[in-house]
Order: structure tokens, then C-alpha cells, then sequence
């Protein structure tokens, strides 16, 4: 019974174990959850926990006596146990002893628990007793501190007394030095401050001296002190006697600089009067004269390059060494005009006159000149002078303007148009680019001159050319043997062909063959025109050119037009070029037109109408290497609301009846519409010439045409038309009962087109070949005419084939496709 309750009892111990144990790991923030091998582990520890321990001492022996005696009312104790308890009573030599009663087991367990105590105590005993040893000699090591620590105490006492009194003699002295550090920095202040002021009596001394010398070494060391002095005074104004000595200052500075201007100006000076006094006749040659000029100038130059650097360096910093710097270089400059006016003048006049007849020459040498002295006088300069100033350029730009107005005049009487475009290529090319260009910088004054001479030499060339354009192209007049259409072609090729073959005769076999592959199967030249900027005309005739593109063989206009083209093109601007060139073309087509009409007036047709292909040809071919537009924007006002507005105005009954209110409308009108209108058109002589070129080329072949097929072109359209009232209701019709459309007379038209075509074919193509001398050329004229041929006749066979029988066409007996082909192509 009681083992059960003993049981439930654990079994109780558990479960609530258990729940305390998973409230444990329910908690929501457990830090460490038990896992069941922890949980066991627990349980286990809790049942050992309540069973009572047995003393180590107790044998067990003494144990298992010791529960049979004491416990009679338990169970039996294991023999184990019994052994256990057994041994304890012998340990206690208590073996032979019995507990009966409990007063006996609590004695035995007294002397048990006293025993127990007593051994386990003896170890403390004896700690408590090292321990006491311990205290006593702690407490005697502690009283030696004490005693230590108190004289520690007097020594730090007396340290400290003696450290204060130290101090305050150390930061007395201290104190002391600062006092006499400052002292001395406020009277080192104070001199140098007054050094400044002092100096003024020293240098006033300087410069008073009658010994006193610019090039002195002392006076640039003066110099500079001065400039300091000015300085240190200058930014200090709140000293009590600033103004005054300022003023001193600057009068020091004033006799300082006086000084120098008179000993720099008074070199100068003294050089130019050396030189104009001498002999007139060792400065007869300019070469001699120039370089007595620049070598002793040269020569001079390092005397006062010492004291013209000084300067230099204080102009930037100081107004008055500024000025006196201006002064100087005005001193300098004019020294020079004064010497080189009456030489160059001399020059110019001699180069006049050597080259009075010669513009280009003149121009070119007097240019020349102009640039040595240029790049003359710079380098003098640099040898005075470091510092640039513009007041040199004006000086070189009134010298070069001596140059300029001894051309201008002569300029602006030059009516030849070579002339002054050689004259734009020598101021443009060799002065601007060559020289200007590749030296800007010493040739700035001479730049501006040339650009103005250019601008006048454009000018004049721009106004000539208006002028030869009227009275060359526009104005001229065609010579008999300018409009000796074919004549002179046929003249040039007989003789070019007489040329040839006494050529062949003189040469080698080699050359001669040579020749032969620059002919043609028929003997005829095939070549492009040349350009301006072509071969000489011997070299052209042996390269066998044919006679139509020779220069001289062009029309004069087309010629003149294109030569004064060339010679503008390098010299003005591409707008002003723009402008010319669109009224010299103009011009020139307009020329061609009235010549072309000419010629097929007095000679034939065709004539005409080649001659103005080729030309036209001539020019689209030699305007193409001109890089720019030849259209030109032309502005024009139309005044046709204005008239308009006027005429009502004036005539009231032309206004409709509902717009007559009163009669200020009409005048209301004029002020609110009749505003001229500001138009602008766009004029384009490079389209003028190729729409000018396919009008007559569409012209010539329409004409060839109508020459070869007229009649049955004719034929076709009567034909055409009968269909066509057929086909509208009229009445029907059979083509070959017509009186105009019978075998026999369609035969005779047949007849006499193929007879023209092969007459007049062969001549056809022979002056396609004399004006045009190009294959390609007379192959693309010529085949839209072929082909209207072949359409022509393609028309007529297919008409033929449906309205007429067998029998009447052998009796038309109209040539074949294989026969016109045939034809056309022997003639090509």
C-alpha cells in the first residue's frame, strides 16, 4: 500500500515537473528551449534529488546492521546496503554496540554527527590559524605604510611650496622676455617704418647731385628704392604726414624720370641728326641709306635698353612710368618717320618710274618693298623695345599708305581685265597668303593696306567687267568670218589633215602607229573640248584635237565669256562672282541665239542649229570646274495692286455697284491694298545654258524628223483621223479606195522619204560629226531621231498589214524594218 502511494506520489512529482517544464519552453520569447533529451535529464536529477544520500563515511556494512536494528518496521534492506552500514560501525568502533531504543540511535547519531564535525572542521582550523598569521603580519606591513605614506605627505608638502614659489619666478620671467621680444619687434617696426622716410633725404641727395648718371649702377638700385618708398607711403594713408611725403616722393620720382626721357630722347635725337647731316650723296642709294639707318640704331640700341627695360617693367604697375613709356615710344616712332619718310618716298618714286608701263611689276615690287621695311622696322624695335605697342602699325601703316596712294590712282585707270586679275593674284596670293599669312604679327599695318588695295582692285575689276561684258558680249558684233559656218571647220580640217600626213611622213614607224590609234574607222578625230587651262595650240594640233575644239575656233562671245569667267574666278568674292558670272552667260546665250539665227539664215538649218549645241556644250563643259552656284536671288516690286487700286480710283464705274458705298472707298482701297508687293525669283545661268542646250537639241531632232518622216507622218495623221470620225460615227471607210491613200501613191511617198532619208542621212551625220567631234556625243543627238525613224515606219507596216492585201503591197513595196535598220545603221 505504501509502495503505491509512493508511486503516485512520484507519478505526481513528474506530471507537475513536466508542466512547469513545458511552461518552460511555451514561454513565446524562450531564449532556450529544452529538448527531450534535456527534459529527461531533468526528471532524472529531481528523482535523485529525493532519495536521501548516504554519508561517505558510513561503511556500508554498518548499513545493512544498522537498518535491521534501527528499522524493524521497513522492509528488508538489501545486503548491500546492509554491508554498507556495517562498515560504518566499525568505523566508529561501534560494532559490538546495539541500538534497541531510539534514545540510543539518536546518542550513537550525535557522536556520529559530533565525529562528523569534528573532521570535517579540522581543515578549517587550520586556515582560520594560517589566515591569523597572515593578519598579523598584514597589520604589521600596514603600519610601516602608514608611517611611510606620512612622511610621503611632508615631502609632497615642501615639493609643492617650492614648486609654486618656482612657478612664479619662471612666469615672471617669462613675462619679462615677452615684454622685452615685443619691445624690441615695435622699435624694428618703428625703423623700418621710418626707413622709408628716411630715404628721402638720401635720394633727394642722389638726385641733386651734379654727378649724378643714368647709367650709373647705383641709379636703378635708386630707382627701385624710390618705387618702394611710393609704394609703402601709398598704402598707408592713415600716417600722420602721408600727403606730404607722398608728394616729395613723387617729386623724387618726377627728377628720376626726367632723367631718363632726356638721356633715352636725347640719344634718339642725337642719332637721327647724325644721320641726316650727313653727306646727301652717300645716301643717294636707298641700300646704303637703309642700312646707315638700321645698323646705327642697332648699334645705339644698348645704351638705353638697360633703362627702357626698367621702365617697361613699372608701366604696368605705375601710371607715370606708363606715360613716360608712351612718351618714349612717341620720341622713338617719330625719330623714325622723320627718317624714313623722304627714303621711302625716293623709293616708291623710283619704282614708279622704272616700272611705269608694267602695273604688275610696280605693284609687285613696291609690295615687296614695303613688306622689308615692315619686318625692318620690327626688328629695330625689338632691339629697344619688349613690350608691343600699336602705335608702331600706325606708323608702318602711314608709310605703306605712301605706297598706296601712288597705286590707287594708277589702279583705278587700268581698263584691262588680265591686268587687274593678275594684280587681285599678286595681292591676294603672294602678299596676303605667302607673306601676311606666314608672319601676321610684323606685317599687321601692311595687311590692312593690302586688303585696301585688293578692295580697290576688285572694285575696278568688278566695273570692268560690267562694261566688257555690254560692249564684248553683249554689244558685239559678229565679223563675216565669225558666222563662216561650216567654211571655217571644213578649212581647219583640211588643214589639220595636211598637218597630219606630213607628220606621218617625217616620223617612224612607231609614231605613225601611235597615231593611228588616236584615229577614228573613218579617218575623223574623237575628243572632248579642252578646257582654258588646256594644252598649247601646237600640242593639241599633234594630239590630233579635232578643228571645232580649238579655242580658236569658238565663237568669240563663248570665248570672251569663258576667259573672263577664268580670270575672275581666284579674284572676288564668290557672291560678287555669283552675280557676273550669271550676267556674263546670260550674255554669252543670248549672243549664241542671235549668231545661230544668222548662220540658218545664210547658210542652212542643221548649221545653225550645231553651232548652237556645240557652244552650248562648250560652256556647260567649261563652267563645271567652277565650284560655286551661278544662281543669283533677284528682288523685284510688283506694282499691279497699286495700279489696280489707282485705275478705281480714277475710273469709279470699274467698282461693282454694291462695293460704290461712297467715294472713299475707292481710296481706302488704294491705302489698305494697293501696297506694292516685294517679290524675289531666283535666276540660274547654269540652268539657262542646259535648258537652252535640250531646247535646241529637242528642236534638232524634232526638225531631222520631220525631214526624213514628214510625209508620213502626215499620211499617218489623215489616217489617224479618218478612224477617228469613223469611230464617232461617221461614215465607214476603206482605206484603200481612198483617192490619197492608193497603192500607187503611198508607194511614191515611200519612194521619196527612203530616197531623202539616203540622201540626206549621210550629210546629216557628216555635220554632226564636223560641229560636234564627239561619238558620244552624235550617238546620243542622234539616236532619238533613229528611233522616231523606226517608230515612223513601224507604224506604217503595221497600218499597212491591216488595211491593204498582198497584191497592194508589193505594189507599195514599202522597205522593210531589216532595210531601214540597215540603213540607219551604215550611216551611223
Amino acid at each position: 500500500m505504501a509502495s503505491t502511494e509512493q508511486q503516485s506520489l512520484l507519478d505526481l512529482t513528474d506530471k507537475e515537473t513536466r508542466e512547469k517544464l513545458s511552461l518552460w519552453d511555451r514561454r513565446p520569447d524562450a531564449m532556450a528551449p529544452l529538448t527531450d533529451k534535456q527534459t529527461d535529464s531533468v526528471l532524472e536529477i529531481r528523482a535523485a534529488a529525493e532519495t536521501p544520500a548516504i554519508p561517505s563515511e558510513l561503511p556500508i556494512e554498518d548499513l545493512g546492521s544498522l537498518s535491521s536494528r534501527c528499522l524493524p518496521f521497513t522492509a528488508t534492506v538489501p545486503q548491500s546496503t546492509e554491508d554498507v552500514l556495517l562498515k560504518g560501525f566499525q568505523m566508529l568502533q561501534m560494532d559490538n554496540d546495539r541500538i534497541e531504543t531510539a534514545q540510543q540511535f539518536f546518542a550513537w547519531f550525535a557522536k556520529l554527527q559530533a565525529n562528523m564535525d569534528q573532521d570535517e572542521s579540522a581543515k578549517y582550523r587550520r586556515t582560520r590559524d594560517d589566515l591569523s598569521c597572515y593578519q598579523n603580519q598584514c597589520d604589521a606591513i600596514l603600519k610601516d605604510v602608514s608611517a611611510a605614506l606620512e612622511q610621503l605627505d611632508s615631502l609632497q608638502k615642501q615639493y609643492l611650496f617650492v614648486s609654486n614659489k618656482t612657478g612664479t619666478l619662471h612666469e615672471a620671467c617669462e613675462q619679462l622676455l615677452k615684454e622685452q621680444a615685443e619691445l624690441v619687434d615695435l622699435a624694428e617696426n618703428i625703423q623700418q617704418k621710418l626707413s622709408y622716410f628716411n630715404e628721402l633725404e638720401h635720394i633727394n641727395t642722389k638726385l641733386n647731385s651734379s654727378s649724378l648718371s643714368v647709367n650709373s649702377e647705383g641709379f636703378i638700385p635708386m630707382l627701385s628704392k624710390l618705387d618702394d618708398c611710393i609704394d609703402y607711403v601709398s598704402s598707408h594713408p592713415n600716417f600722420k604726414d602721408y600727403p606730404v611725403y607722398l608728394a616729395k616722393f613723387k617729386q623724387c620720382l618726377s627728377k628720376a624720370m626726367h632723367f631718363m626721357k632726356v638721356h633715352i630722347v636725347n640719344t634718339m635725337q642725337n642719332l637721327s641728326s647724325a644721320l641726316t647731316k650727313r653727306d646727301p650723296m652717300s645716301l643717294a642709294n636707298a641700300d646704303n641709306a637703309f642700312t646707315l639707318y638700321y645698323v646705327r640704331f642697332r648699334a645705339a640700341a644698348p645704351k638705353v635698353r638697360s633703362l627702357i627695360e626698367q621702365i617697361e617693367q613699372r608701366a604696368a604697375k605705375i601710371p607715370e612710368y606708363h606715360h613716360l613709356l608712351d612718351e618714349i615710344h612717341q620720341c622713338y616712332l617719330d625719330q623714325r618717320e622723320q627718317l624714313l619718310t623722304p627714303s621711302i618716298t625716293s623709293t616708291i618714286t623710283d619704282l614708279t618710274q622704272q616700272n611705269s608701263k608694267d602695273h604688275c611689276a610696280l605693284v609687285r615690287s613696291g609690295c615687296a618693298f614695303m613688306v622689308h621695311v615692315c619686318q625692318d622696322e620690327h626688328q629695330l624695335y625689338n632691339e629697344f623695345f619688349s613690350m608691343p605697342t600699336p602705335k608702331l602699325d600706325e606708323l608702318l601703316e602711314r608709310l605703306c599708305l605712301s605706297l598706296y596712294d601712288v597705286l590707287r590712282p594708277l589702279i583705278i585707270h587700268v581698263i584691262h581685265l588680265e591686268t587687274l586679275s593678275e594684280l587681285c593674284g599678286i595681292l591676294k596670293t603672294e602678299m596676303l597668303e605667302d607673306h601676311v599669312h606666314h608672319n601676321a604679327s610684323q606685317l599687321g599695318a601692311f595687311d590692312a593696306v593690302v586688303k585696301q588695295m585688293l578692295e580697290d582692285v576688285q572694285e575696278r575689276l568688278v566695273y570692268r567687267t560690267h562694261i566688257y561684258i555690254q560692249t564684248d558680249i553683249t554689244g558685239y558684233k559678229p565679223a563675216p568670218g565669225d558666222l563662216a559656218y561650216p567654211e571655217k571647220l571644213q578649212m581647219m580640217e583640211r588643214i589639220a589633215q595636211s598637218l597630219k600626213e606630213e607628220q606621218l611622213k617625217q616620223t617612224s614607224q612607231e609614231a605613225v602607229f601611235s597615231d593611228i590609234q588616236l584615229e577614228d574607222s573613218d579617218g575623223r578625230r574623237n575628243s572632248n573640248a579642252e578646257g582654258l587651262a588646256g594644252k598649247p595650240e601646237a600640242s593639241r594640233l599633234q594630239a590630233s584635237v579635232s578643228p571645232a575644239d580649238l579655242h580658236g575656233m569658238w565663237y568669240p562671245t563663248v570665248r570672251r565669256t569663258l576667259v573672263c569667267l577664268s580670270k575672275l574666278y581666284r579674284c572676288i568674292d564668290r557672291a560678287v562672282f555669283q552675280g557676273l558670272s550669271q550676267e556674263a552667260l546670260s550674255a554669252c546665250i543670248q549672243s549664241l541665239l542671235s549668231a545661230s539665227d544668222s548662220i540658218l539664215k545664210n547658210k542652212t538649218q542643221i548649221d545653225g542649229q550645231l553651232f548652237l549645241i556645240k557652244h552650248l556644250l562648250i560652256m556647260r563643259e567649261q563652267i563645271a570646274p567652277f565650284h560655286t552656284d551661278f544662281a543669283i536671288k533677284e528682288i523685284s516690286l510688283d506694282l499691279k495692286k497699286t495700279r489696280d487700286a489707282a485705275f478705281k480710283i480714277l475710273n469709279p464705274k470699274a467698282v461693282p455697284k454694291f462695293f460704290r458705298l461712297n467715294s472713299h472707298n475707292a481710296i481706302l482701297e488704294f491705302l489698305l491694298e494697293g501696297t506694292p508687293e516685294i517679290k524675289e525669283h531666283y535666276i540660274d545661268s547654269k540652268k539657262d545654258v542646259d535648258r537652252h542646250l535640250k531646247f535646241s537639241c529637242e528642236q534638232f531632232i524634232q526638225q531631222q524628223t520631220q525631214i526624213f518622216t514628214g510625209n508620213l507622218e502626215e499620211f499617218l495623221t489623215k489616217v489617224a483621223e479618218l478612224k477617228n470620225m469613223a469611230i464617232q460615227g461617221g461614215p465607214a471607210y476603206t482605206l484603200s479606195k481612198q483617192p490619197w491613200a492608193q497603192p500607187a501613191k503611198i508607194n511614191d511617198l515611200v519612194s521619196a522619204t527612203y530616197r531623202v532619208m539616203k540622201n540626206k542621212l549621210p550629210s546629216t551625220l557628216q555635220s554632226m560629226s564636223l560641229y560636234l567631234a564627239n561619238r558620244d556625243t552624235e550617238f546620243i543627238l542622234f539616236k532619238p531621231v533613229r528611233n522616231n525613224i523606226q517608230q515612223v515606219f513601224q507604224r506604217l507596216h503595221t497600218l499597212l498589214q491591216e488595211e491593204y492585201s498582198g497584191e497592194d503591197l508589193q505594189i507599195i513595196a514599202c522597205p522593210s524594218m531589216e532595210q531601214i535598220n540597215l540603213l540607219l545603221s551604215v550611216n551611223k
